[in-house]
Parts: structure tokens; C-alpha cells; sequence
């Protein structure tokens, strides 16, 4: 009976706490994470450094406007200064990027627009166009024989006007500025003669601007016309070459500044002029 009446014998276990979680914790998980996020910042900048300017420019244009596309407008979600999202201007899709995709479309529409236009073929060769830093550079190469102007002239011959006709009504379409320049090789006119290289390139040069003028380009898109003479040879290791007679035509790219000035005399065509 008694050992009925004993109270049952209880066992308590009291377990001590440790203090290490309280100095650890998930903390260490935010540090790693701000190493992580430092390190991946890093490396992309590593990597945009070695890219090309293209690349670096398209990849501004993105982040200036990741929601616009090509030809449309778009705006920052988030107003700024106080301002509502419904004042914000729209950004316009003037980024480098698009600019150069634009003047490499004009390329393409020349090339199939020239290979397509009977009588063309035989000078395909003789129309050299590169993307360059300014833009879209064409170059018009004369030979011995001339291909686009009459020998030692500035009188265009049939090619040339059908190839600066297609050209004219291309960039009218375009708000580019226009950069038009004439070279010549050393050849020198005879003993007397007042007119020069310098003279031929400039009347080149001038006589393009007027056929590019009359086919749509607007005259106000003209930023220089340049006579270089053999100044700037193309093959500068053979100044006699024919090579060197050419007429270059410079589709700046929209925010390009005016190229320096060369050393070279060149002339300024006043507007309107004939």
C-alpha cells in the first residue's frame, strides 16, 4: 500500500543553451552574398572592357532603354525630381547601336539596289564600302581609264551618275549628315596649266554634292565638301597609282561632331550654291 501511495519519481533534463547562434546566425549568408554580387560586377566589367565599342554602345542603348524598340519610344517607369511618370519625356531610340544599324540597312539596300540596275556590274568592283568610326564611308575608285568621271575631268560618266543617283535617294531618307571628299593621285597637270589636283578634286567633290542635291538629298545635310588633291593617298606607297582617284562619301553617324579639320585645303559650299 505504501509503495502505491509513492509519487512517481520524474526525471527533468535541462539543456544548456548555446550563445553561437546568436553571434552567427544567417549573417554570413548576407556577406557572402554582397561578395558575390561585388565579384559578378567585376568580372562584368572585366569583360566590357575587352569588348568592342559596338558592343559597349549596344549594351548602353539597352540599359538607356530596355523597353523600347526600333523606331518607337520609351520612358522611365519611375519619376525623378519630384515629377510624375506622365511628364516624363520619352526617350528616344537615338543610341549608338541602332545608328550604326541603320547606316549598315543603307548599305545593304545600295549593294542589292546597284547589283540589280543593269550596267552596274562591270564597276561593282570599283565601289568599296566600310563601316568606319565616323560612319558609312563610299568610296567611288577611279582606274586608268576612269570609271565614274572623265579622265582628268569632273564630268561624270554615265555609272557614276546612275550609282550617286541611287545614293541620293537613299540618304534623303535619312537625317544623316553628308561629308563629301575628292582625292586625286600625285599625277601633276603640265607645266603652266592653272588647273591643278586641287582644283579636279574639289570640282569632283562639288559635282557629286550636285547630283546627290537633285536626287533628294537635302542640301542642309551637307556638312563638308573637301578637295584633298594627293594628300591623303589611298595607296600611298605608289602615288602615281590610279587607285588614288577616288570621291569618298561620309554617312555620318547622328551625334557625330564635324571631323577636324585636315591639313589639306578644303572648301565649304555655302548653301544654295549651284
Amino acid at each position: 500500500m505504501n509503495k502505491d501511495r509513492e509519487a512517481p519519481l520524474r526525471i527533468i533534463v535541462r539543456k544548456k543553451r548555446s550563445d553561437h547562434g546568436g553571434h552567427h546566425g544567417g549573417a554570413w549568408k548576407v556577406a557572402f552574398a554582397d561578395f558575390m554580387t561585388a565579384m559578378f560586377a567585376l568580372f562584368l566589367v572585366l569583360w566590357l572592357v575587352n569588348q568592342s565599342s559596338e558592343v559597349r554602345s549596344s549594351i548602353a542603348g539597352y540599359f538607356a532603354n530596355p523597353m523600347g524598340f526600333p523606331g518607337e519610344a520609351g520612358s522611365s517607369l519611375l519619376p525623378a525630381d519630384g515629377t510624375v511618370a506622365s511628364d516624363i519625356r520619352p526617350v528616344l531610340l537615338e543610341t549608338f547601336s541602332l545608328r550604326r544599324l541603320q547606316l549598315r540597312e543603307l548599305e545593304a539596300r545600295l549593294r542589292t539596289r546597284m547589283d540589280d540596275l543593269p550596267g552596274l556590274e562591270s564597276v561593282s568592283a570599283n565601289i568599296e564600302m566600310e563601316m568606319v568610326d565616323e560612319g558609312l564611308r563610299i568610296q567611288l575608285l577611279e582606274d586608268s581609264s576612269g570609271v565614274f568621271f572623265e579622265t582628268g575631268s569632273s564630268d561624270p560618266k554615265t555609272e557614276g551618275l546612275q550609282v550617286l543617283q541611287i545614293l541620293g535617294t537613299e540618304l534623303a531618307l535619312l537625317p544623316n549628315t553628308v561629308v563629301i571628299e575628292g582625292h586625286t593621285d600625285s599625277r601633276q597637270y603640265a607645266m603652266g596649266n592653272r588647273y591643278t589636283n586641287w582644283e579636279l578634286s574639289a570640282d569632283r567633290a562639288n559635282a557629286a554634292r550636285r547630283i546627290l542635291t537633285a536626287n533628294g538629298l537635302d542640301d542642309s545635310k551637307i556638312g563638308q565638301i573637301r578637295g584633298l588633291a594627293d594628300r591623303e593617298l589611298r595607296d600611298p606607297d605608289n602615288p602615281l597609282s590610279p587607285g588614288n582617284r577616288r570621291v569618298t562619301i561620309t554617312i555620318q553617324e547622328i551625334g557625330q561632331g564635324q571631323p577636324p579639320d585636315s591639313s589639306a585645303t578644303s572648301i565649304r559650299v555655302r548653301r544654295g550654291a549651284p
